[in-house]
């Protein structure tokens, strides 16, 4: 083989080598950690690229962390981290706002939040920075039936002890709703509400509305206050006009039942008197049966007669001397 051919394939080995090598083996990262004083040996970077570990996630927030003073961090703990899920350039933002705020957070609080789906960097700002949550409008009734409608602005901050299971801006809402609605409801009128605002926001406070949450409550404040509707008054309406409904319903019972009673008499009226009519109907014949038999002889028949003539005159008397006597009321009246 040619000397020259020999020397440039030899050359062109060895650039190919390199190229594979250089490839494989992110050797930019690696001078890079050592310009910035974190030792990170190349085997390591070899292992997180048999590990499909991208070297950058690791390698970059590992010299941030070290310019800022995080030394106990490992390439391990980021790496593990990183495998685990975790979002390890936030956790390493939270760790060196903390220290740089004095606030106690570790290595293993801060990954313990952001495997929990927290924000860990928001967290520790909201810390440092108070955040201001502002409740909707929250109706409440006083004792006197005036409906009072508050809008509240809760001022917390993070409290990252009790971040991780802690519950969250929803709670804090709702608990702040429900100190609100208590209040109002236990004074005597709205206008002790309207005079004194204040009262709502120590009543809230004094409740401890923040345990069990990730929050720290610092204040409560009345942002708006408004007079809404006379509940009270609205429902004694409501109930005097069930109230009516109810009576009109048992008066058109009573006259349904009345009514009914009514046509029963009429029926039992007509019943009666079809049977008068139906027992004068036999009197003839029983008094001709009695003629034939003998029972009843004519001059009886005559005198009977003349009874019923008699009492019909007497009856019409009777009947015109109380006509007289009204006719006469009416015109001495």
């Amino acid at each position: 083989m040619h000397p020259v051919f020999a020397a440039t394939l030899a050359v062109v080995l060895i650039i190919i080598f390199l190229s594979i090598l250089l490839s494989f083996i992110p050797v930019g990262l690696w001078i890079s950690a050592l310009a910035a004083g974190v030792r990170v040996s190349i085997f390591s970077l070899i292992g997180m690229r048999l590990r499909r570990v991208q070297a950058h996630r690791i390698i970059k927030p590992m010299i941030k962390a070290h310019k800022a003073g995080l030394n106990e961090i490992t390439a391990n703990q980021l790496e593990s981290h990183l495998l685990s899920g975790g979002r390890v350039d936030n956790v390493v933002d939270a760790l060196i706002a903390a220290r740089r705020a004095a606030l106690d957070l570790d290595w293993s609080r801060a990954t313990a939040i952001d495997l929990a789906g927290r924000d860990v960097f928001e967290a520790v700002r909201m810390s440092v920075t108070p955040r201001v949550i502002n409740t909707p409008w929250i109706s409440a009734v006083a004792i006197n039936g005036i409906e009072v409608k508050v809008i509240a602005k809760v001022t917390v901050r993070t409290n990252l002890g009790r971040l991780v299971g802690g519950a969250g801006e929803e709670t804090i809402i709702a608990r702040v709703g429900e100190g609100i609605v208590t209040t109002v409801g236990s004074s005597q009128s709205h206008k002790e509400v309207l005079e004194n605002p204040d009262r709502i926001s120590q009543t809230v406070l004094n409740k401890g509305l923040d345990q069990g949450t990730s929050f720290e409550i610092l204040s409560i404040d009345i942002a708006d206050i408004d007079i809404g509707r006379n509940v009270g008054a609205q429902l004694q309406l409501e109930q005097a006009e069930a109230d009516k409904q109810i009576a009109q319903a048992k008066a058109e019972e009573r006259r349904a039942t009345a009514i009914a009673q009514e046509q029963e008499m009429k029926a039992y009226t007509q019943e009666m008197r079809a049977k008068v009519v139906e027992s004068e109907s036999r009197v003839p014949l029983a008094i001709a049966e009695a003629l034939q038999s003998g029972n009843l002889g004519v001059m009886d028949y005559y005198r009977l007669q003349n009874t019923q003539a008699d009492t019909k005159m007497r009856e019409g008397l009777a009947g015109s001397n109380v006509s007289v006597e009204v006719a006469s009321g009416n015109k001495r009246g």
